[in-house]
């Protein structure tokens, strides 16, 4: 298992060996902390639970300060979890420290965030449905779903239709991207592509799962 959280630092571009322009998104990930091995004994399945983001202690709940403090380690404001093989678990040890260098360039990672949220949008904007005609007598429909029924049969809106509603603010996964620079001291990560969610937005960055090499 390979995998940090860390946050969103903004896109940039750096230009490769053969002079080439790529764009990239800066995440810093790290130092993270293992707080937990769950195990299938214990838990029915097998994960490393990770911390991230040193906060002061009354940021915390109760019940997380207990968490921590019961393992010696700092107080720590997300915790996220990553599935492994429960030969894997011999690999970390409780406090165990993770830094940037985890990862290596050329590695194919997925990046998981939070999408931007954009409030309530209409049909045209969320779903990419066609505007309504803008002549023959109307003159506020232009941007309208219209109809969304059935008639008669069966006489209502079939659940999961698409229609104006809340729009991004969801979870998104962003799937092989590719690592191209690693900067271990000021544990940096620079992958090729965009990433979900906001500057300074929480991520979690794993190997790829879906691996096409």
């Amino acid at each position: 298992m390979k995998g940090l959280i860390g946050r969103k630092l903004g896109m940039t571009q750096i230009f490769d060996e053969q002079g080439v322009m790529v764009p990239v998104t800066v995440l810093e990930v790290g130092p993270c902390y293992v707080t937990q091995l769950k195990t299938p004994a214990s838990d029915g399945y097998a994960a490393v639970q990770l911390g991230y983001g040193e906060v002061p202690e009354h940021r915390l709940t109760k019940g997380e300060r207990g968490h921590l403090k019961q393992k010696n380690l700092p107080t720590l404001r997300t915790l996220r979890e990553f599935r492994v093989r429960e030969e894997e678990l011999a690999e970390f040890k409780l406090g165990q420290k993770l830094l940037a260098d985890l990862f290596a360039e050329g590695d194919l990672v997925d990046v998981t965030g939070t999408s931007k949220g954009k409030g309530f949008q209409g049909g045209v904007k969320r779903h990419g449905f066609n505007r309504q005609p803008k002549t023959h007598g109307q003159s506020d429909r232009e941007r309208a779903p219209g109809a969304a029924g059935a008639g008669s049969t069966p006489g209502r809106v079939y659940k999961g239709k698409r229609a104006p509603g809340h729009m991004g603010h969801r979870r998104v996964t962003v799937q092989n991207l590719r690592v191209v620079r690693v900067d271990p001291e000021r544990n940096l990560l620079a992958v090729r592509g965009a990433v979900p969610g906001p500057k300074n937005g929480l991520v979690m960055v794993s190997l790829a799962r879906k691996n096409k090499r």
